[in-house]
C-alpha cells in the first residue's frame, strides 16, 4: 500500500546514507568572487523576494516530503508553521493517498498553521494523466494551497518493484493543465535534473514554474533499493543516475521559467550560488526532516534562520545588497560544470 511505502521512505531518509555517493551537486565548481570594499551594513542586507505571487521573506522553500499517512500531519503542520512564520514557501508531498482515500486529505491542510505564505500541493505526472483537469484543481482547493507541484519521477518509478512503467501522454497532460491552471502549476522532478531539452518541452506546454531537483543530494532510486533490502555498500549505477544541481539550473537558466534550485541545497551558499546560476529561489528537503527529528519544530526553525543568516553573509561579501544584486552576480565556473556549460545541446 502507498501508505506503507511512505512511512519506509520516511524512516529510510531518517536512518540511513540516501545521498549521492559519486555525483555531486557540482556547486563546488561555482566560485562566487570575493567583494572586499562592500559598502553595506549586514542589518540592512535584503532577502525578501516574490515567487508565484507570494512575497517571500527569503527566496527558499521546505521542499516536498510527506503525507496521508498518519505520522505526517503533524509534521507538515509544524513545517508549515515554521514557513509561515518564517515567511518562506512550503511544498507538501504526493497528494495521491488523497486520491484513494479522502480521509488522508487532513494531513495536507495547513493553511491554518501556514498562514498567508506560499503552500502548494503536490501530484505526481503518472497519477495526474489518470485525472481530468478539474479534479487535480480539486487537490488544491481542497486544501486551500497556491497550488500544485507536479513532480516528474521516471527513475524512481522505475526503481520501485510497484512502480509505474509507462511514461506516454505526460506532455498532453500538462498542456492541458497549465490551460486550465495558468500561473499554478509547478513543475519538479525528483533528484535528476531537468535537462535544456526536456525543459523546452515544458516552456511548449505552457509551464512556467519549473523546480529542477538535480542531482547530489538525495538519491530516490538509492531510497528505493534500500527500501527493496539492498545493502548501503553495494553499487548500482541508477544510484547515480541523474543531472547535477548546478548544471541543470544552468540548463533551464534562460528557458523564462520562475526557476527553483533543488537537490542537494545544504547552506546559505548553496542558496546563492542557485541564484547566481538563474534560480528565483532554492528548496531544501533531508536537511530540515533531519531537523525536525532530532528537535522538533524549533530544531527546524533554527536551521531555517541559520540558512537566512549564512546567506545574508554570502551577500555582504559578494556586494549584493538585495536580491536581485545577487543575481546579477558573475561567477567563475571551472572544473566539470564548465564541460556541461560547454555541451552541445
Amino acid at each position: 500500500m502507498i501508505e506503507n511505502r511512505k512511512m519506509e521512505h520516511l524512516k529510510i531518509c531518517a536512518e540511513e546514507d540516501v545521498e549521492f555517493q559519486k555525483i555531486t551537486t557540482l556547486f563546488e565548481d561555482v566560485h562566487l568572487v570575493h567583494e572586499a570594499l562592500p559598502e553595506l551594513d549586514l542589518a540592512e542586507i535584503e532577502t525578501r523576494t516574490s515567487f508565484m505571487g507570494k512575497e517571500l521573506q527569503a527566496p527558499l522553500l521546505i521542499g516536498a516530503m510527506t503525507g496521508g499517512i498518519d505520522n505526517a500531519e503533524q509534521l507538515n503542520l509544524d513545517l508549515a508553521r515554521a514557513a509561515g512564520e518564517l515567511g518562506l514557501g512550503f511544498c507538501l508531498g504526493s497528494q495521491r493517498p488523497m486520491l484513494e482515500n479522502p480521509e488522508a486529505a487532513k494531513s495536507f491542510k495547513v493553511r491554518a498553521a501556514a498562514g498567508e505564505t506560499l503552500v502548494l500541493g503536490n501530484l505526481g505526472l503518472q497519477q495526474a494523466i489518470k485525472l481530468d483537469p478539474e479534479q487535480v484543481e480539486e487537490l488544491i482547493t481542497g486544501i486551500e494551497a497556491d497550488g500544485i507541484a507536479i513532480h516528474l519521477n521516471p527513475a524512481m518509478e522505475l526503481s520501485q518493484v510497484e512502480g509505474d512503467t509507462n511514461f506516454s501522454n505526460g506532455y498532453k497532460m500538462l498542456t492541458s493543465l497549465t490551460r486550465q491552471l495558468p500561473g499554478k502549476i509547478m513543475l519538479k522532478e525528483t533528484g535528476c535534473g531537468i535537462s535544456k531539452h526536456v525543459g523546452a518541452r515544458l516552456r511548449e506546454a505552457g509551464v512556467q514554474v519549473l523546480e529542477t531537483a538535480g542531482a547530489g543530494g538525495t538519491s530516490w532510486t538509492r531510497v528505493e533499493r534500500l527500501r527493496r533490502g539492498g545493502g548501503a555498500d553495494e553499487e548500482n549505477w541508477m544510484d547515480e543516475w541523474g543531472i547535477p544541481t548546478a548544471a541543470s539550473l544552468l540548463e533551464v537558466s534562460t528557458l523564462g521559467f520562475e526557476l527553483v534550485g533543488s537537490g542537494g541545497i545544504r547552506s546559505g551558499l548553496d542558496v546563492a550560488k542557485s541564484l547566481v546560476l538563474g534560480a528565483n529561489a532554492a528548496a531544501m528537503a533531508l536537511p530540515v526532516l533531519r531537523a525536525y527529528l532530532s528537535d522538533g519544530y524549533d530544531g527546524v526553525a533554527d536551521f531555517l534562520e541559520g540558512i537566512i543568516r549564512e546567506l545574508k553573509a554570502v551577500m555582504l561579501l559578494t556586494g549584493a545588497k538585495d536580491i536581485a544584486a545577487l543575481k546579477r552576480h558573475s561567477p567563475v565556473i571551472s572544473g566539470r560544470l564548465s564541460e556541461w556549460m560547454n555541451r552541445k545541446k
